[in-house]
């Protein structure tokens, strides 16, 4: 939030996502009004406001402040993980400013009290709501758990270390705090212990824990499924996981030229930036306790699937999926934030939708399958590059005859084998034909799958 943002709130007055209070309010009430907006659809809580004329009074000590407020969090039962609070300047006065994100998957108390914000008021639910709202929200989530055996030891610190000094007001607190703080460590009798989150965010072997947290990314010559492909499994912390799938569907990813007018225009099979969100958001909300399944990024020529374990959470459906927010996995998804993956409370699907509309592209297709969730980018497909188009970009990279002809098939055809290449060019050795596919390889435009007679290329 901006001063101009947080002006604009002070003016516009106060409804029930908003409470105002001074720098002293007790630690009690904050955490309730914390609870409060939880359990309903989010709010924000600024410190350091007169409650009665909405103006800015100041903070003596932001840093103090921010503390009980990160501590009233962590009081909840579960503890709250919302985004880091900030302390804005307005008008010379700092004030602090902790929101708490709507679609939280757990029903919040504080010291046994369920309570729910209504009007300017935090309230306790009444004996139905709570139970209509435990029936909405489920169980306990799952990345909030200690597994059997976890240590300390089994995080990667210096990992750790380099997130908490990204985040300004955390950076000087022990490391240990700060990550009970963000919910990758639980409190227990013998000292904090390492949730599910905080293994596969920073674990040194995440898939010790949860085998199947893992993605398999794999590029199909065609439109279906077919016995020559090129694949990756890709492991790690989940960080690591984004970056890896990311490299993999981008290197290949056709890439082309069209001509608008006298323009040549550099384009790509998909957007980038929509590439990134769908495997950020099958990522961030997968269903970690579904064990023997991982999420799987498919390619073929016309589209690319992204599939992920976990049917949609709580009261989130494929007709309400544009307007309702229920994150499954709190934790993961505000650290994948705090890293600057997502937006925290986007998700990424208003984004996706808008990138794709931008390129030209059709809407982004959601699916709701027996265990999980797909999402289904229609690319641009053959029609990427014109003919003519082609034909000017060899030539500028340098091509022979031969080579731009074979290319000229491939559009049409989608792959090549050596034999077809032959056919082409009957009036030369085969050793020059396999020296041309080579060159066609290094210079990063086929692909070559399979082996021996049974070998193939394709358009990267």
């Amino acid at each position: 939030m901006t001063a101009a943002e947080l002006q604009a709130l002070l003016e516009a007055g106060r409804g029930p996502e908003v409470e105002l209070g001074p720098e002293g309010t007790p630690a009690a009430r904050l955490a309730e009004t914390l609870v409060a907006f939880a359990n309903a659809a989010g709010g924000t809580l600024l410190l350091g406001v007169d409650a009665r004329s909405g103006g800015p009074r100041g903070l003596s000590d932001p840093d103090e402040t921010l503390d009980r407020v990160l501590q009233a969090a962590l009081a909840a039962d579960p503890p709250l993980i919302i985004p880091l609070p900030q302390v804005i300047d307005l008008d010379g006065r700092p004030v602090l400013v902790a929101s708490v994100p709507a679609g939280l998957p757990h029903v919040y108390s504080y010291k046994g009290k369920y309570l729910v914000r209504d009007g300017r008021q935090n309230r306790p639910l009444a004996p139905r709501s709570l139970r209509r709202l435990m029936m909405e929200r489920g169980a306990a989530s799952f990345e909030a758990l200690v597994p059997d055996g976890a240590r300390l030891e089994d995080l990667d610190w210096d990992r750790a270390g380099r997130y908490l000094a990204g985040l300004e007001r955390l950076s000087e607190v022990p490391p240990e705090e700060a990550l009970l703080h963000r919910g990758c460590l639980v409190p227990g009798e013998g000292g904090p212990r390492p949730s599910y989150a905080g293994l596969l965010l920073f674990g040194r072997e995440p898939q010790r824990w949860v085998p199947s947290a893992e993605i398999l990314v794999a590029r199909y010559g065609g439109r279906t499924m077919g016995d020559e492909f090129v694949k990756e499994q890709v492991q790690g912390t989940l960080p690591e996981q984004i970056r890896r799938a990311e490299a993999f569907v981008t290197s290949n990813m056709r890439r082309g030229v069209r001509l608008l007018g006298l323009e040549r225009v550099e384009e790509t099979e998909y957007p980038g930036e929509a590439l990134r969100e769908a495997i950020v958001n099958a990522v961030a909300h997968r269903d970690y306790q579904i064990r023997g399944d991982e999420i799987r990024v498919l390619m073929f020529a016309d589209r690319i699937e992204f599939y992920s374990p976990g049917r949609l959470p709580g009261h989130v459906t494929v007709d309400n999926l544009l307007h309702e927010r229920y994150s499954r996995n709190e934790t993961i998804v505000q650290i994948l934030s705090d890293m600057g993956f997502i937006e925290r409370l986007g998700y990424g699907i208003d984004r996706m939708m808008r990138l794709m509309a931008e390129a030209g592209l059709p809407r982004p297709r959601f699916q709701e399958t027996a265990a999980g969730f797909q999402v289904t980018l229609v690319g641009q497909g053959q029609a990427l590059v014109s003919q003519e188009a082609d034909t000017l970009r060899w030539r500028y990279l340098g091509l022979n005859e031969r080579q731009q002809a074979a290319l000229g098939y491939l559009v049409e055809r989608g792959r090549i084998t050596n034999r077809e290449y032959q056919d082409l060019a009957p009036d030369v050795s085969p050793e020059t034909i396999r020296r041309d596919l080579a060159d066609l390889v290094s210079k990063n435009l086929l692909l070559k799958i399979g082996e021996k007679r049974a070998t193939y290329y394709i358009l990267k």
